[in-house]
């Protein structure tokens, strides 16, 4: 993506620390535990993440500054249910703009709308929209509370070399080069990784030739707060369109110019100005950010090298289009997050690894297919793909086979895992998350009538942790944290919203991941069981065949 920043206001700029690492000789150079390479969204989640495990990060970043450009603003019910674990959901919820609806509209007709979170109980909403800008000046400062966590800017990697049991970094500084030694060095340093150059890796995919302009703009207006996206509007006849509000009176737009716009020529303000003009009716606006971006769908074939590890836009990348790219990333930064922390601990073997591997790389792929897919809705190669299109939008009004063929961008959901983790169920369930889903929230109340979300009660716990309901208590087992819902226990579901969306009759049970992923699941638990389903979660020999 090519941008030019109209306002510098959101820019936060820090300065450049000398480390004591940088005195010690090449031969003698410190070594940390985890290194993370890129201070985005994604790296900087991931420390937060390990440093509440327990463990020390490094976290190199080759600017100093954040704040250049609005970016990603869509951050969904899933990446926010993360953060707020780590200490900063409610407050991203706080200065986002939360919504839930979305409407896809022909010329200026409505197909249809769309509602992502039509039902209640749930402690974060489907969206938000955020600068990332703010995202990450917010995931800074949880930063600064961490003193496991050394964050270091203007520390640029110029070089790596892989050893039997730990990674060699050379690093450049205004201070001149120095080196360190990490057990793990996690590449989250975005599309134009140097990491993947290091290790002889290279992309694979489709890159879309159709271009788009992002303009954020700052006004005040009174449109609701959901997402509006338009094919062939009156105000940009034969191309796309898209609306989305930010915090701050500040409107996301995001025009499709064609593939043979001149992007020199397209992102200068003077010709900017006129193209809102034309869709807002009116000239009461100031430009905050402008941007011509080309987009690519493409991945890493490993993301796993050794001791270098990859994640977000530096393992994976997919089009704008339903909001994949920042909350992939952070879905990634939490997967690997737990595996690495039971691996450093020595409760878990290298091989855990091994899955972070196959369950991202398959999200990646999914991402890449709705995103895809998106795309070639949104900007379709022939002229038989676009009276295609035109076809499915004219029945979508009447229809609901063509509603559901409308594609102005899959919206991200939490990826589903085929994985060697989870323990094949046994039992019929008519309802639930199944093995390698991710866990539902549900409203809850304390013995004392306190309201509480399901969420929140898992949020202390960084292991597994056993989902028991009823009142049946079937299952002690030092194995897990556990936590029971029922009449006679701690915790009571008053609405019955937690036995509907867990089809939890008496008894049964949910193992849940550290990252809130579901390992297995039982109508009658036993902690044999539930000691073997641990040990598939974590790879250890044996407990798969």
């Amino acid at each position: 993506m090519q941008g030019r920043d109209v306002s510098q206001s959101s820019i936060t700029q820090f300065g450049y620390h000398r480390h004591a690492d940088q005195d010690r000789p090449a031969a003698r150079a410190a070594r940390h535990p985890v290194i993370i390479v890129g201070a985005g969204p994604v790296g900087l989640t991931l420390a937060i993440d390990l440093a509440q495990r327990g463990h020390a990060v490094v976290v190199l970043d080759d600017a100093d500054r954040i704040g250049e450009g609005s970016r990603a603003i869509c951050f969904s019910k899933r990446s926010l249910e993360v953060w707020d674990r780590l200490g900063v959901g409610e407050r991203m919820v706080e200065k986002g703009v939360v919504w839930k609806v979305g409407k896809i509209f022909l010329k200026d007709d409505m197909v249809y709308q769309f509602d992502l979170l039509p039902e209640d109980g749930h402690k974060m909403p489907a969206f938000i929209n955020l600068q990332q800008y703010y995202a990450e000046a917010f995931l800074v400062d949880r930063i600064r509370e961490l003193p496991q966590v050394d964050l270091r800017w203007r520390n640029k990697v110029a070089g790596l070399e892989q050893r039997n049991d730990h990674v060699v970094l050379a690093i450049d500084t205004p201070d001149g080069r120095y080196h360190l030694k990490a057990d793990f060095v996690i590449a989250c340093d975005g599309a134009r990784s140097a990491l993947r150059g290091s290790v002889g890796a290279e992309f694979s995919g489709e890159v879309f030739e159709d271009q788009f302009l992002i303009a954020d703009v700052k006004m005040t207006a009174e449109f609701p707060t959901e997402r509006w996206f338009w094919f062939d509007p009156p105000f940009h006849a034969g191309q796309s369109a898209l609306l989305h509000r930010q915090p701050d009176d500040v409107w996301r737009i995001d025009l499709q110019l064609g593939p043979d716009a001149d992007p020199a020529v397209e992102r200068l303000p003077q010709n900017v100005r006129p193209r809102i003009e034309r869709m807002l009716g009116h000239a009461n606006f100031d430009f905050e950010w402008i941007s011509i971006y080309k987009f690519q769908c493409r991945r890493m074939q490993r993301f796993v090298h050794e001791r270098v590890i990859f994640a977000g836009d530096s393992a994976h990348q997919v089009s704008p289009f339903g909001a994949r790219g920042a909350n992939s990333g952070l879905e990634d930064a939490e997967n690997l997050a737990w595996k690495l922390s039971m691996i450093l601990r020595g409760e878990a073997p290298m091989a855990l690894l091994d899955s972070y591997e196959i369950e991202r790389s398959a999200a990646a792929d999914e991402n890449i297919r709705a995103s895809t897919r998106s795309t070639d809705f949104i900007a379709p190669h022939s002229p038989q793909e676009r009276r295609m299109r035109q076809a499915v939008l004219r029945l979508a009004k009447e229809t609901e086979f063509a509603k559901r063929m409308v594609n102005g961008g899959r919206l991200s959901t939490p990826s589903v895992y085929d994985s060697p983790l989870s323990t094949p169920d046994v039992d019929v369930w008519t309802a639930g998350p199944r093995p390698g889903a991710h866990m539902i929230d549900a409203p809850l109340a304390s013995a004392t009538g306190e309201s509480v979300h399901l969420t929140e009660v898992r949020k202390p716990f960084d292991g597994f942790v056993l989902l028991q309901s009823g009142n049946e208590v079937d299952v002690e087992t030092a194995a897990c944290k556990s936590i029971r819902i029922g009449e006679a226990a701690s915790l009571r579901d008053p609405s019955g919203a937690f036995a509907k969306r867990y089809d939890a009759t008496d008894g049964a049970a949910y193992l849940l991941r550290p990252d809130g992923y579901v390992a297995a699941r039982f109508k009658k638990p036993t902690d044999a069981g539930v000691k073997a389903a641990i040990a598939r979660a974590t790879a250890q020999a044996g407990a798969m065949s």
